[in-house]
């Protein structure tokens, strides 16, 4: 599909990320997902690409300028790659990245950034707690001030990257009910009153890391509030809009290894005496993929053109998740059809992204919430 806003620079940077994905990764996906685990050196060859440095000064380790289209392109070969989890764990960094850059202390930002962007140190967001996920105003982890420290308690679960990270950005309650009383706080993984367990036996990413994380009475320094008291709720908000937007657009990019993967099969397998490709069934099913992954990636084109003025399209971006994930869905399950009982063994990326999909539906705001979301930035 012809993309109008694609220029030299941006398509450079989108094939750099593509060649080294194909190179590094692909072929040892199969391998990493039954071990349930990745070589920790791929962090830093990930990071070293830059695709985690958009609107971090360079001083930091950061790229100094931000681009939208640059992020899709990123994403959408995150997905391509069908590593799921791998890119689950090495991209929970992104989701910390904007509060600490935004809203920290320098000397936090001096230490914890070139850390995080070189990927020699893991990150991690807390927000999903036990007794809810998407309802971020009913967080009950708790922070008290006592003193030159604040003092947390309480739990966060489903933090992808959870268990390798050093550091944390998590949300607590300071104030009173609701989304006006929460705070960030930046937390180390050595801090003494917190703990972390493992969440195993997960239906995807099986080569990522998830984590329980336990808060009792651990104590941080005053100065490691991220941020306004009680303003934290507006922050997690807008970075949410930034961690959509990446779902998406990897969505895309899975759908797209699905595409080429069926028509590949499609090609080479024989039924009835002709290739598979040759059945006219097949073939419609492969026009109407290809339909869905063209109106994907223009709604992220026409997405990311918005995010580049610096507006926050939070109805867009919400739209936007819900149509690639359904879309998503529907083209796994034709992709399964295509493939038949090949597809349902283990060891292929049409398998592996087909156990993915539920995620993406859920994580960074489920596709109920997203649609109640949208109507209500509407006005309806």
């Amino acid at each position: 599909m012809i993309n109008p806003f694609l220029n030299e620079e941006r398509r450079a940077f989108h094939e750099s990320v593509a060649k080294f994905l194909e190179a590094e990764i692909w072929p040892h996906v199969d391998d990493w997902d039954e071990a349930g685990a990745y070589p920790h050196e791929i962090n830093e060859k990930i990071c070293q690409l830059g695709i985690f440095g958009f609107n971090i000064p360079e001083q930091y380790g950061g790229l100094g300028f931000d681009d939208a289209h640059m992020r899709k392109a990123s994403a959408v070969e995150m997905g391509r790659s069908s590593a799921g989890g791998v890119m689950a764990s090495v991209g929970s960094r992104s989701i910390m990245l904007k509060p600490l850059t935004e809203l920290a202390n320098d000397e936090i930002k001096n230490r914890v950034l070139p850390e995080l962007l070189s990927g020699r140190k893991g990150g991690a967001l807390g927000i999903t707690e036990p007794g809810g996920g998407s309802d971020v105003a009913r967080m009950q982890t708790t922070a008290r001030r006592d003193g030159d420290e604040w003092v947390l308690n309480g739990q966060k679960t489903f933090i992808t990257g959870g268990m390798q990270a050093s550091y944390f950005v998590v949300g607590a309650r300071t104030g009173g009910d609701g989304m006006g009383g929460i705070s960030l706080f930046f937390v180390d993984a050595d801090t003494p009153g917190f703990s972390r367990t493992p969440i195993e036996r997960k239906m995807g990413w099986w080569a990522s890391d998830t984590a329980t994380l336990y808060f009792d009475e651990c104590r941080v320094p005053a100065a490691n509030i991220i941020g306004e008291e009680n303003k934290g709720f507006f922050a997690i908000m807008d970075n949410f809009n930034f961690e959509r937007f990446m779902m998406a657009a990897q969505m895309c990019g899975m759908s797209m290894r699905l595409f080429d993967e069926c028509v590949a099969y499609a090609q080479s397998r024989e039924t009835f005496g002709e290739r598979l490709i040759s059945h006219q069934v097949i073939r419609h099913k492969l026009a109407d993929m290809s339909a869905r992954i063209d109106a994907m990636d223009a709604y992220l084109n026409q997405v990311a053109e918005i995010m580049n003025t610096a507006d926050r399209p939070v109805a867009e971006i919400s739209k936007l998740k819900f149509h690639c994930s359904t879309n998503l869905e529907w083209i796994a399950s034709a992709a399964m059809q295509i493939f038949g009982g090949a597809g349902y063994l283990r060891g292929n990326a049409v398998e592996r992204i087909y156990r993915e999909v539920k995620v993406q539906a859920i994580g960074g705001g489920s596709e109920e919430i997203m649609r109640d979301l949208a109507m209500k930035q509407m006005g309806l």
